[in-house]
Order: structure tokens, then C-alpha cells, then sequence
């Protein structure tokens, strides 16, 4: 791996460790509804909002009243997002006067956004109205962001509690995250980005004359506004079709590195957050060095594979300097030339580990085993670091797991955090584990032995099938991006995905508010000799264990068939000739 590429993971990794304990402390604050923070005019803000509503902010919730409260909320955003689209050609802040959107495109949409995927089946600056952007989608990566945060605070206090059988208020939790931590540092990153060029506006498309005699057409919008909350709330969605490549959303090489701390600054924080939640701060650093470890080594992995030439260039009839050229830099396809290979494969790292959608290369050009790294790190649960709220609490699951392997294998009844971990948490932890690949085996599946699965393929044999796969891993685990060689944004692709991000987002929400409330019920065991220690490096191994060895389990077969198939095909074409 060259020089180059070291230096901007050490660099990476130096600033977000740097930044995410501050941002656990300011989470941690916001997780306690009595505390008042800075500045007043906020704290008016919360309270007003309470007075509007007729929310109660002083009653707490069961673990059930929770769930439902959430689940109402969060259909209420798939209805107003998906009315939005239907009706915008009638609807003002549309000088390019977008047409109604179809209703599957619609409706997959508005589940994509709510869920907290955000992928898009269609061009942004070709298919939504400014109002549309701003009022459906950009909302919805501040609330589908704070609904993540808000459930990995009810099952923190599930562990903090002292056996209660409440773990918050609902409508507090997402009031409070997005007024406190969401809005705030999004109008800071929003700055950031346009004073380095990203575009903020409501002008109509701009018709420019080119150098060689033509025209071109340049979208406008209220950019920078949305691609804060997209990159901070790991949303993804981006205002244009080309997503963070454009250079409107992402114009050079700083703006890209802010972007790569912005998706991961509150996932690495809530590490920080839960340490100091449960009274022990070790057990965040714990976690955050195993999520660290896990990224690190599969970082290292993409990068060395794209920095590698392509096998398949070798043949291709160019000149002597052109094919040097192409043979020295590694793997430039579907990259842009301003981020590079290294900035486009650490960029591939950071979107999939996290819940983010947000890309500025085509995945589906990576070579085989570059292409693979996103999709694994997807499978595992997007857990290193993965999404606001989603990644912590998932992570938590594969925590309790281990703890849960460790008592069987030394005779006692596990426990953590001076918690019991018995049959009913187990239960909803099998379910939250076997949700997703579910959804993504049997959708993949069923999609490649359907004709009109097969038709949509950009791509025949083993790449076609990692087309699918990373199309249904994204959706089940709510991540949004794409290999981009899928034409998914027809009827069978807008609703099967749909319903892969619907179930793959509440069924886990649900098991997890379930554990949660289980956990708060209990009362805490006094820590004794025998306790298993779970904040030194050994506990932490046993966690790296289980997560890669449950995605091994569960993914290799699949991966087997598709990327690591395709590249043995690659390379053994090269060796005959």
C-alpha cells in the first residue's frame, strides 16, 4: 500500500478519535431530559415544541408505548413524503417544473428516506422540486437520523437503569437530538462546505456556453444545507444523481475528507456516549476500539485492492506511454481524478461501514475484492461505527451475543453491565441477527431466478450477481448506496426494496426496544470475583470474533459466488495468457 494511502487513514483515524469523545460528552447531556443546555434560545425552542404537540415531556415510556409511538411517527413520514412527490408539479420552489413522480418511485422513496437509506432509484436534479428536497427528504434525514439516536438511548438506559420498566419519552428524544446535536452541527458543517464551493441557492437550472462551441445544462439548488444532515445523520441521499461525486455537493479534496469525519463524527461518538451513560467510560473506549480495528484491517484491504492494475487493461490495443499509464496508477475506473484512488476507496470504507449512502465512485467498477470490502461491511451489520444510533445499538447486539458465548463456555449465567442476560433477550437478539439476511438471501434469490429480476442486470455471471446482492444488502441494512449497474427504478425493484428497508429497519428497531425494556425491568447484579471483565482487550477480541465470524457464517457462500468468484475468474484469465 503506498505512502499516500497510510498517511490518510492514520490521519482519518487521529481526527475522528480526536473529535468523538466531545461528541459523546454533548450526547450524553442530551440524553438526560432534565439538563438544560446552551444557548437558552434552544431550550425555549424544546419547550415550545412540548406546549404545541401536548407532549408530555416529564412522562416516561414502556418499552411498547415507545415502539409504537415510534412506528406511528415514523409511517406519518412515509405518507407525507410520498403525498410531497405525488403532488409537486402544483407545489411552489419548482422552477424546473418537475412532473408528479410514479408511485412505486414514489413510495420507495418516501420508505427509503423514513428508514433512513435514502436510496435513490432516480436523478435528483432531474426528478425532485426544491421544495420536495428540502421539506420531504432533508427533513427526513434529520428526524430518520434522530429516530436512530433516540432508540440507542432507550437501550443504554435499558443497561443504566436500576429496575424500572421505562427506558424515555420518545417525542424528548428526538426533540432534544435534533434541536441539540443535529441542527447545530449541521448549520456549522453547511458553512464549511460552502466556503469551499458548495452551492446554495433556489436559481433555475444555468444554460452555460462551453469552450468547444456547446451548451450545457447546470442544475442549481439548496445544496449544502442537505448535504450536511445527509453526511452527519448517515443518510446519503445526495441532491444530484452523481451523489458526492458531483462537485457541487463535494467540490476537492477537503470538503471530501470533511465529509469521510462528518459520516462517521456521531457513530464514533456514541461509543463515547454510552461509556459515560453507564457510569464506565472504559466500556465505550472498548467498543470503539474494536468497531476501529474491524474498519482499519477492511480499509487496508479495499485500498490495496484498488491500488492494484487491472488484469483485464492488458490486452487493450494503446499506445506504450498510455499503457504504462493505465497500468501504474492501479484502478482508476469510475473514480474521479480530483479525490483519486486513495480518496475514492477510503471514501467506499467510510459510507458502507457507516448507514450511508453517500458515494463519490462507482462501487460497481471497483475490482472484485474492492467491490467486496462495501459489501461486507454492509453484512456485518454496518456496526463498524455504521449509523447514527443503528451502529451502537447493533453493535450492542453482537456485545450481549459474546457475552452471552463467553457464560456458556465457562458455566455461568451471563451478565453485563450488572445485567442477566436470559432466554426473552436472547430471543429478540436471534431475531434482530436473522432479519436482515433474511431479507437479503431471500431477496437476492428470488430476484435472480425471476425473469423480471434478471432483466434489470447491468451485467451477466458472477458481477450480476454482486449487482443484486449489494442491492438488497444495502436496502436490508439501510445503507442506500449502489453498485450502479442495477436498473432498479422499476415496479419489482421499487417495491422488493422497500420492503427490505421497511423490515430491515423496524423488526431491529423492534427486538432492540424489546431488549431494552427487558434489561430495564432487571435488577443489577453486584459486580464479584467471577464477573468477566468486558472493557480490556481481551473481552474486545472475543467481540471482533464474534462479529466477523457470524458475517463469515452468514455472507461467504454469497460472496463466494459473486465478487471473490469473479475475481479467481480475473486473475486466472491473466495467468493463462
Amino acid at each position: 500500500m503506498s505512502t499516500q494511502a497510510w498517511l490518510n487513514l492514520v490521519l482519518f483515524m487521529a481526527v475522528l478519535t480526536a473529535l468523538a469523545p466531545p461528541i459523546g460528552r454533548l450526547l450524553a447531556r442530551i440524553a438526560r431530559p432534565a439538563a438544560t443546555l446552551r444557548p437558552q434560545l434552544f431550550n425555549r425552542l424544546e419547550r415550545g415544541i412540548y406546549q404545541l404537540s401536548g407532549v408530555d415531556p416529564t412522562a416516561q415510556m414502556g418499552w411498547k408505548r415507545y415502539l409504537l409511538s415510534l412506528m406511528l411517527f415514523n409511517i406519518a413520514g412515509v405518507l407525507a413524503v410520498f403525498l410531497l412527490q405525488t403532488v409537486q408539479q402544483w407545489l411552489p420552489l419548482n422552477p424546473q417544473h418537475m412532473g408528479a413522480v410514479s408511485a412505486d418511485s414514489a413510495f420507495n422513496t418516501a420508505v427509503s428516506f423514513v428508514t433512513n437509506t435514502n436510496w435513490q432509484g432516480y436523478g435528483g436534479e432531474t426528478t425532485m422540486s426544491y421544495l420536495v428536497q428540502m421539506a420531504g427528504l432533508a427533513v427526513q434525514n434529520f428526524l430518520s437520523a434522530a429516530t436512530g439516536i433516540a432508540v440507542v438511548f432507550a437501550l443504554i438506559r435499558g443497561f443504566a437503569s436500576k429496575s424500572q420498566k421505562h427506558i424515555g419519552n420518545f417525542w424528548v428524544d428526538i426533540t432534544r437530538v435534533t434541536l441539540y446535536a443535529l441542527i447545530p452541527l449541521s448549520i456549522i458543517l453547511a458553512l464549511v462546505f460552502v466556503s469551499q464551493g458548495v452551492i446554495q441557492n433556489f436559481s433555475p437550472s444555468l444554460a452555460i456556453d462551453t469552450l468547444d462551441g456547446g451548451q450545457q445544462t447546470l442544475a442549481m439548488g439548496p445544496v449544502a444545507s442537505q448535504e450536511a444532515i445527509k453526511l452527519l445523520g448517515t443518510n446519503g441521499g445526495g441532491f444530484f444523481n452523481v451523489n458526492s461525486a458531483h462537485p457541487f455537493e463535494n467540490p476537492g479534496a477537503f470538503s471530501n475528507f470533511a465529509q469521510m469525519i462528518a459520516i462517521l463524527l456521531i457513530p464514533a461518538g456514541l461509543c463515547f456516549c454510552f461509556g459515560r451513560m453507564v457510569g464506565d467510560r472504559r466500556q465505550g473506549w472498548t467498543i470503539y476500539a474494536a468497531m476501529s480495528v474491524i474498519f482499519v484491517v477492511l480499509t487496508v484491504c479495499v485500498l490495496l485492492a484498488e491500488q492494484q492494475a487491472n488484469p483485464a487493461l492488458s490486452g487493450l490495443s494503446v499506445d506504450q506511454a498510455a499503457h504504462a499509464l493505465l497500468q501504474s496508477g492501479g484502478n482508476m475506473e469510475g473514480k474521479e481524478v480530483r479525490f483519486g484512488i486513495v480518496g475514492s476507496a477510503l471514501f467506499a470504507a467510510v459510507t458502507t461501514a457507516a448507514s450511508c449512502g453517500a458515494v463519490v465512485a462507482m462501487h460497481d467498477s471497483f475490482m472484485p475484492l474492492g467491490g467486496m470490502v462495501p459489501l461486507l461491511l454492509m453484512q456485518l451489520g454496518e456496526v463498524v461505527f455504521g449509523g447514527v444510533g443503528s451502529g451502537l445499538y447493533g453493535m450492542l447486539i453482537f456485545v450481549i451475543l459474546a457475552v452471552f458465548i463467553a457464560g456458556l463456555m465457562t458455566g455461568r449465567t451471563p451478565e453485563y453491565l450488572g445485567k442477566k442476560i436470559e432466554m426473552q433477550e436472547m430471543k429478540m437478539i436471534a431475531l434482530a441477527l436473522l432479519v436482515p439476511p433474511f431479507l437479503i438471501l431471500g431477496g437476492t434469490g428470488l430476484s435472480v431466478v425471476l425473469e423480471v429480476g434478471v432483466a434489470s442486470l447491468g451485467n451477466p455471471g458472477a458481477h450480476g450477481l454482486s449487482e443484486v446482492l449489494y442491492a438488497f444488502t444495502s436496502a436490508a441494512n439501510n445503507n442506500g448506496s449502489a453498485f450502479a449497474g442495477l436498473s432498479a427504478n422499476n415496479l419489482y425493484y421499487n417495491l422488493m426494496l422497500a420492503l427490505a428497508m421497511f423490515a430491515g429497519r423496524f423488526a431491529v428497531i423492534g427486538a432492540v426496544l424489546a431488549v431494552a425494556g427487558y434489561l430495564a425491568a432487571k435488577q443489577r447484579v453486584p459486580v464479584n470475583v467471577g464477573t468477566m471483565p468486558t472493557h480490556g482487550a481481551l473481552f474486545g477480541v472475543l467481540l471482533i470474533g464474534v462479529v466477523l465470524i457470524m458475517g463469515a457464517l452468514t455472507y461467504i457462500p454469497s460472496l463466494a459466488l459473486g465478487p471473490i468468484a469473479e475475481h479467481v475468474q480475473l486473475f486466472s484469465v491473466q495467468s493463462a495468457e
